[in-house]
Order: structure tokens, then C-alpha cells, then sequence
């Protein structure tokens, strides 16, 4: 409803306990009068809010309440601009020599900030009388959201295509695989089309995982509308090149020598290619004019909404995606409706309504889906059934099918996770969404705070499972913990959710969306700064989430925002061509979140220190090799991530990317969380001492020397949770013998070097090994079996990576080895030329990864027996690893792996 309530009184709360004017208020009686004003506005703002919710879904179609709650959400922007300008003044003071000149300049500002809080007292009376005079009707219920934090059963994190969501499906796979596999000589293109929703998409995924095995190559690219064709043409050359890291370095060439390139890589080879999500019937030349040299046996698939993009396939070859039929779209339903029953049986009285409420869905998976996890919130009840169905009536006459269905589902959001969700838009279709980055993003925001012991990050982490729990955004891939990792927002939902931003003034997911006079408040441009219109600005923009951006662009974006946004607090421009970072950032006071990742940018300006506000700096993987000296100004730093890639081969080898020098008092930070990587140092040991809120900590460039002042420091570090440690180079032995985690909540361990004799006798190993699921291992010299090794102090293991580690010839699982262990990574091990798996070893394994073992003749003995295996890779093996395979018939007998590399 209106969420920027929320955010307004955060503000009034956060600048009312900060800021003071008291320096002019003897002068003046109205600026004595403002603090008192702001409250009541504050009171006022509040009970506005309350209003709102108890008002709830209950009369979601009504126009004048929603023009009602239009006027309310626009007095909220109207307020947060004036705390934004409050602020700036104020902070301006601070530490400052009042010079009469200034104090008389800023003695006006003030006035005039006063004048419009006036103002803002009588829209506040405006819009409460048009609720006295036009709302007095409705009666104010109890909403029906189910807002605070879910219970633990309810946070399990849902697979991305477990056989619950896959219901109906099975027809429509035989019969893709069949045609990939046919004989005829027209099965080169087959075309997967229908509606939005249908699982096009989730199909083809199924189908390409099983199958490209029997593929000399393959590639999945995500077309959208966005795309051109060079760019394209440029991702499938990067996705078919063996060398493609070199390729992403030095990709100069022009359309025609892409072109020639990928005819060049492909040509008598069998491939199979996904275009996914295709609009536009362009790609037909890409079809025609760089595939058709492909050999028999090659296909390609494109699925998409579009009939006539659907015609490229011969007809034989076109496979349209139908609605569920009520079997099929009842039994789904009932799969989420109740899924704390084991059968999800529909209890006897439900049963009506439950087939009412699925008839409306008109068979398609999204709204049926999202149905099904909104009732599953509401009680057992008829009634309450029956009133959400009488909802969805209301929103079906309205919007439609599957659009009214997920409009009713965003407003049973609760207003906490409300914004959070509108958030996701800004990101381009099918982005992938990390949780970390997500998190810190939406604290940045002010959507979130911290509650009770809790940190914001942790309350965001929550609010991130709620969205995923009601099918808002899907899950994708999770971590050791089994904690979400990567999620992204469905087609349906981001078109809902844009629609929505757009309408209430949140955001702008590309600046062609955007209204000609629009102020804007958060503006995505990704890919694409055109700046046609010479001098616009965005004085209300308080984000911009520019991602890939073209090194023509960067200009034009930097001089927009010095201009005229100096209330800008995320700047997030990951993967663009930037490669400087101006002097003017400085006076971006407001700024809260900077991400820089994968850019080119070389340093960072010592204006930096003024960003009094920044809570995130994200640099990693960037050309910076110092930070300014500065930065520990910054008090309110809470994740400082910064490193670059190692430039030497040798390094690469050993250390893939290098820490940054530690800046001198880099203890003033006592609200850092996240600190990677540092260098180590002499007094580093020193400044950790002092940094105990931290939860991350990486260190680069450890000399044995070192170890014992460093480790110390980290153990004493109480919420400690991942740890990374890295010698200064691979003949440096590291002595673990000091490191006695404080901490209970450690689990993830990366150690880079060699270890010192007894190191798993070491209180790291030997006491803290239970808590520990992550283990990451780098050029260490176990010398013997190293899985024998580590198996029987690390039980609770749930990943396991060991990269150059030195070894015995044969490696051996026990059949008790790593019960837990779902990913173990095997990775340039040139000692090795055997492996073994017992009879009931890696019970839960679902990721094996066996690369670059050049020893490695033969199929281990036993892989046939994990069940469990999703994703295995055997890549880069003994040149007769693939006759062995193929003799034994490993194809056959690995049919359950959704997911193999060869």
C-alpha cells in the first residue's frame, strides 16, 4: 500500500535523534518551533500508516481508497525529501568554523526547510480530512496478512525444480527428448512455445541438462527483448570457445569476424544450442545464417511467447505448451496449499472452494503455484478460503488471468517485504540475485532494521525466505547451510512488479519506461545509459542500479548525478566498463551502498572520507591496488569487500585474486561485518583485536611469522562465520596452532598454502571440527589419502574442495566418509591416477566435480552407486578416461544425473 511511510518515519526517527539546529533556534521561533512540528508529522505519518494496514486486501479494488492511499504515499516522498535536505544541511555544520557569512547562509536554508515542513503540515490536514469526509464508510478490520518471521519448518528452502512443481510435464519431455534424437532429416530447430507461465522455460532446462552429454558442445542463452544480435552472437561464442576466458578479454572483433569465429568452432561438430525466451523472429538469421553449418545431428531449441517466432520450426518440429488440465492443476495446487501433509490431501470440507479457487487459475503453473503458497498461510477454514476466493474474483475481473491472481498475491504481502520485492525489478530479466548482495542492498534502503539482538542483514536474510516461502521469487541455488544463495524473479512477477513501481513512483526498471516529467526515485539502466535529452536530471533519485554498462555511457551518468542527485544512497554499477571513479562522489552524502564489482576502475578518490552514510564498498575484482587512507573515517562501514585478480600466471595458480593493504587505523571501523580481503601486516593483528562485530573476515599474503599474532586475534572474534587465510606464496608454511575459534557460528574455512606438521591435531581441526561445512583447500601437502585424512575429523562436512592438493596415487571413500557432504571438488591433483568409492559412501552427494586429474584412466569404481548425484563433471581427465567410460556403459548406468560434463 503505501511502504514509503515506512521508510519517511525512519527517517524522522533517524534525523530527529541525530540532527540538531540549536545554533539558530534562539534566533528564531520558527526554527524553535520545527523539531515539535516534525513529531507531529511523525504522529500523524503513523497513524496513517495504521490505518492502512488494518484496512489491509479487504477492499483492494475500491478507487478512492487507492487514490486516498496515493495521497498518502506522496506526502511520505514529500516528507523524505525534506529530512534528505535536513540532513545535508545539518551535517554541513558539523565540525565546521561558523564564519558569519556561513551561519547567515545556512541560517536561510533552515528557513526555508521550515517553510516546507509548514507546507507539509497542511497537506497532512488535507489528507486526513479527505479521509474523514470520503472514507468514514469503511470499517477497519484485522488485515489478513501473516506478517513477522515464519517458523523454521516453513524457511526450508524449496529445490528449483522439485517433482511437485513439475506436475503435468512428463508428456510434453518424452516428446522433446524423441525429437532431439530423431533421424529425420528436418529436427535441426525445434521451437517450445505457448503463454507467459506455462514452464517453457523450466522444460527445456530439464531436457537440455539430461541430454547434452551426447553433445560434443552446448549452450543456453537467455534471449529476452532486450537483446541485439551482436551481442548475442558474442555470448555464443563465449559459451562454445573452449579458450573462452581469453576471448572475454580480448573481444574486439566486429559482427562479421563473430560470425566467421563461431562457424569456424562449430563446424562438423554435434551441438546443442537453448535460445530461450525469443520475441523477436530476427533471430531467425542468426539461425540461418551461422548455424546451418552444423552437422547432422545438431539441434537447436528456442522457446518462446511469440506464434510467428514459433514458425522458424518446421511444423513437425513446433510443441505447443498447454494449460494444465484440473487433474493436474488440482493436484499441484494441493502441493502447496498443504504442505505440511505429507499426502497434501484437501480436507473434505476445503474441497469446493479448492476447486473453485484452481478453476480460476485456468491451468497456468504461476498462478496456481502462488495460489496454492497464499493459502497455505490462511487457516483450514471455509470461510477464510472462501474469502480469498472472493478476492481473486474481484482481481480477476480486473487484470485478468494470471496478472490479477499475482496482484492479489503482492497486496497479502506483508509491508515489510512489500518494497523488498519491488526492489528485485530493477535487476534485468532472468538476472541472477545474490543473497548477500540483495541483503545489504535493502538494508542500504532503509527497508530494513535490526530487531533485538539481530542484525538488520540477518532480519533481511529473513525477509528474503518469506518472498521465496510465498513463490514471489524463486529460489535457485543454496549454500553449506543450506541457506538460499541465488535467486531470481519470474517473467510474470518482475512484468507485475514493474507495473507496480511504475504506477507508485518507486521505480524504473529502464529509462524508456520512464513518464517524460517523472521524478524519479530509483532508475535502473542497465546495459544502457542513452542520455538523448541533454540536461535532464533526477533530483529525487535516491538509486541507481546501472549493471553492464558501455564504457560510452559512463561519461554522461557521472555528470548526471554530480548535477543533480545529491540524494542519491545506492550506486550500483557492477560488471560496466567505468574505469574512473570522480572526485564529486565525495559530496554524495547521502550514499550508502557503492558496488564497483568487475570493473575497471584503478583507484578510488579520497573524497570518499565524506561519505559519512556508506555502509557497503564493494570493489572486488577490480584494478585498485590501494584504498585511500580515508576510508576509516567512515564510521558506519559495515562491509568493506575489496580485492583484484592476480596478474601472474604463477599467482593465479596459487591465489586467483589479492588482497588490499589494510589502511592505517583500520580498528576506527567498529561496525564492520564483512572485511575482504586484507593484506596481512605487522599491526594487522593490532587493528583486528578491536573489529568484533565482524562475520567475514579474509587475509591475504601470510608469512609464518604472522600466524600467531593473526590467528589469536580471530579466534577471540565472537560471531565469526567464514575465514579465509592465504600465504604469501605456495612454499609458505602456515602454523594453525593459535587459531582457537571463539566463535560457534564458524563453518566456512579457505585455507591457500601449505600447513605445518600436526595441523589436524590443531584445536581447529581437532575441537572445532564438527562445526565446520565448508572446507576449501589449496595447495596444501597432506602427502597421503587427504579424503581418508580430513573424513575422520569432519564429519558435518557439506562441501569439500581440494585444489593442487598433493597426495597419494589412489584416493579412497569409506563407506563412512563425509555422511553430510553434498559438493566435493577435485581439482589439479596430478598425483592422483586412482579413485575409489565404497559401497555407501556420500550418501547425499549431490555435486561431484572431478577436474584436471591427468593421471585419472578409469571410471571410479563405485560412482554408479550415488544415487543422490545431481551435477557430475569429469573434465580435463587421461585421454583414455572416455574410452573407459564409454566401454563400461556409463551413459546407461548414470541416467539418474540430471547434470553431466564429460
Amino acid at each position: 500500500m503505501a511502504e514509503e511511510v515506512i521508510l519517511a518515519l525512519a527517517k524522522i526517527s533517524s534525523y530527529l535523534a541525530g540532527a540538531s539546529i540549536s545554533k539558530f533556534s534562539e534566533e528564531s521561533s520558527v526554527l524553535k518551533e520545527l523539531p515539535g512540528k516534525i513529531r507531529r508529522i511523525q504522529i500523524q505519518l503513523s497513524m496513517m500508516d495504521n490505518v492502512i494496514r488494518q484496512i489491509g486486501t479487504s477492499y483492494l479494488n475500491d478507487d478512492l481508497l487507492n487514490e486516498w492511499i496515493r495521497h498518502v504515499r506522496n506526502l511520505a516522498y514529500h516528507v523524505v525529501d525534506v529530512m534528505d535536505n535536513y540532513s545535508y544541511h545539518t551535517l554541513q555544520l558539523e565540525g565546521k568554523y561558523f564564519v558569519k557569512m556561513l551561519l547567515v547562509m545556512k541560517r536561510s536554508c533552515f528557513l526555508g526547510i521550515a517553510d516546507e515542513i509548514t507546507e507539509i503540515e497542511k497537506e497532512v490536514e488535507v489528507v486526513s480530512k479527505l479521509k474523514d469526509q470520503w472514507l468514514n464508510s469503511y470499517q477497519l478490520i484485522p488485515s489478513d496478512q501473516h506478517g513477522g518471521p515464519y517458523s523454521k519448518q516453513s524457511q526450508d528452502i524449496p529445490n528449483l525444480a522439485e517433482e511437485d512443481d513439475l506436475v503435468g510435464v512428463e508428456n510434453n519431455r518424452m516428446l522433446l527428448t524423441e525429437w532431439i534424437h530423431s533421424k529425420e532429416p528436418d529436427s535441426a530447430v525445434i521451437t517450445v512455445s505457448g503463454m507467459g507461465g506455462l514452464g517453457k522455460t523450466t522444460l527445456a532446462e530439464i531436457v537440455y541438462e539430461r541430454e547434452k552429454i551426447l553433445f560434443e558442445c552446448s549452450a543456453w542463452l537467455v534471449v529476452s527483448q532486450t537483446y541485439t544480435v551482436e551481442n548475442l552472437l558474442r555470448k555464443l561464442l563465449l559459451r562454445i570457445s573452449s579458450n573462452y576466458q581469453t576471448l572475454d578479454m580480448d573481444m574486439d572483433m566486429d559482427i562479421h569476424d563473430i560470425k566467421q569465429e563461431i562457424k569456424r568452432t562449430l563446424i562438423e561438430r554435434k551441438v546443442l544450442i537453448v535460445l530461450d525466451d525469443v520475441w523477436d523472429e530476427a533471430v531467425r538469421g542468426i539461425v540461418n545464417n551461422v548455424l546451418n553449418e552444423l552437422c547432422n545431428g545438431s539441434r537447436v531449441i528456442i522457446t518462446t511467447r511469440v506464434d510467428h517466432v514459433a514458425a522458424i520450426a518446421p511444423p513437425k518440429r513446433r510443441l505447443k505448451i498447454l494449460p494444465l488440465d484440473m487433474t493436474d492443476a488440482f493436484e499441484l495446487f494441493c502441493r502447496k496449499a498443504f504442505l505440511r501433509n505429507k499426502d497434501w490431501e484437501c480436507p473434505p470440507e476445503l474441497q469446493d472452494v479448492a476447486m473453485a479457487t484452481v478453476e480460476m487459475c485456468q491451468g497456468l503453473p504461476p498462478a496456481i503455484i502462488s495460489t496454492g503458497r497464499l493459502l497455505s498461510l490462511r487457516p483450514k477454514s471455509e470461510s477464510a478460503w472462501r474469502k480469498l476466493h472472493d478476492q481473486l474474483q474481484g482481481e480477476l475481473e480486473k487484470y485478468g488471468n494470471v496478472q490479477g491472481i499475482l496482484n492479489l498475491c503482492y497486496h497479502e504481502l506483508p509491508g515489510h517485504l512489500r518494497n523488498c520485492f519491488l526492489y528485485c525489478s530493477l535487476f534485468p530479466e532472468d538476472y541472477l540475485m545474490s543473497r548477500e548482495s540483495l541483503v545489504r542492498l535493502w538494508v542500504a534502503e532503509g527497508f530494513v532494521e535490526k530487531k533485538g539482538r539481530a542484525t538488520a542483514e540477518e532480519v533481511a536474510e529473513g525477509y528474503l525466505m518469506e518472498l521465496i516461502h510465498r513463490n514471489m521469487l524463486q529460489f535457485v541455488e543454496s549454500d553449506e547451510l543450506r541457506r538460499v544463495s541465488l535467486v531470481r524473479m519470474h517473467d510474470n512477477l518482475r512484468d507485475l512488479a514493474m507495473a507496480i513501481s511504475k504506477a507508485q513512483g518507486f521505480g524504473y526498471s529502464t529509462m524508456l519506461q520512464m513518464d517524460a516529467n517523472a521524478n524519479v526515485r530509483r532508475l535502473s539502466a542497465c546495459r544502457n545509459w542513452d542520455m538523448n535529452a541533454t540536461g535532464t536530471k533526477f533530483p529525487r533519485l535516491r538509486t541507481l542500479v546501472a549493471l553492464e554498462m558501455t564504457i560510452t555511457s559512463c561519461p554522461d551518468m557521472w555528470s548526471c548525478i554530480s548535477s543533480g542527485s545529491k540524494y542519491l544512497a545506492v550506486l550500483e554499477l557492477k560488471d560496466s566498463e567505468i574505469s574512473e571513479v570522480p572526485e564529486s562522489i565525495g559530496n554524495l552524502f547521502n550514499l550508502r551502498y557503492i558496488g564497483l564489482r568487475r570493473t575497471k576502475v584503478k583507484s578510488i578518490p579520497e573524497s570518499v572520507e565524506k561519505l559519512c552514510n556508506l555502509q557497503t564498498l564493494d570493489v572486488k575484482q577490480t584494478k585498485i591496488e590501494k584504498l585511500p587512507r580515508g576510508i576509516v573515517k567512515i564510521k558506519k562501514l559495515r562491509h568493506l569487500l575489496a580485492d583484484r585478480y592476480a596478474d601472474d600466471d604463477k599467482q593465479i595458480k596459487f591465489r586467483y585474486f589479492i588482497g588490499m593493504h589494510a589502511p592505517k587505523e583500520l580498528s576506527n571501523l567498529q561496525e564492520l561485518q564483512t572485511l575482504e580481503t586484507v593484506e596481512s601486516s605487522k599491526d594487522l593483528a593490532e587493528q583486528l583485536k578491536k573489529l568484533m562485530q565482524l562475520r567475514s573476515v579474509w587475509i591475504d599474503n601470510i608469512s609464518s611469522a604472522d600466524c600467531a599474532n593473526i590467528f589469536a586475534s580471530v579466534s577471540s572474534m565472537p560471531f565469526l562465520s567464514t575465514l579465509l587465510l592465504s600465504a604469501k606464496d605456495e612454499n609458505e608454511a602456515l602454523c594453525f596452532k593459535d587459531l582457537k575459534p571463539k566463535s560457534t557460528q564458524l563453518h566456512r574455512l579457505i585455507i591457500r598454502g601449505q600447513w605445518a606438521k600436526g595441523t589436524l591435531d590443531y584445536p581447529i581441526f581437532h575441537d572445532h571440527g564438527a562445526q565446520l561445512k565448508y572446507l576449501a583447500l589449496n595447495g596444501c601437502q597432506l602427502g597421503k589419502d587427504p579424503l581418508g585424512m580430513l573424513a575422520s575429523h569432519l564429519k558435518n562436512l557439506t562441501y569439500l574442495r581440494l585444489n593442487n592438493v598433493s597426495s597419494a596415487r589412489t584416493l579412497a571413500l569409506s563407506a563412512e566418509a563425509f555422511p553430510l557432504l553434498k559438493t566435493l571438488v577435485l581439482k589439479s591433483m596430478p598425483d592422483v591416477n586412482e579413485l575409489k568409492i565404497m559401497n555407501g559412501a556420500l550418501p547425499a552427494i549431490e555435486g561431484l566435480y572431478i577436474v584436471s586429474l591427468p593421471g585419472l584412466e578409469r571410471v571410479p569404481p563405485g560412482i554408479e552407486t550415488l544415487q543422490t548425484l545431481k551435477k557430475l563433471w569429469l573434465l580435463n581427465l587421461h585421454k583414455n578416461f572416455e574410452a573407459d567410460w564409454i566401454g563400461r556403459e556409463m551413459n546407461q548406468k548414470m541416467r539418474h544425473v540430471p547434470q553431466l560434463r564429460f
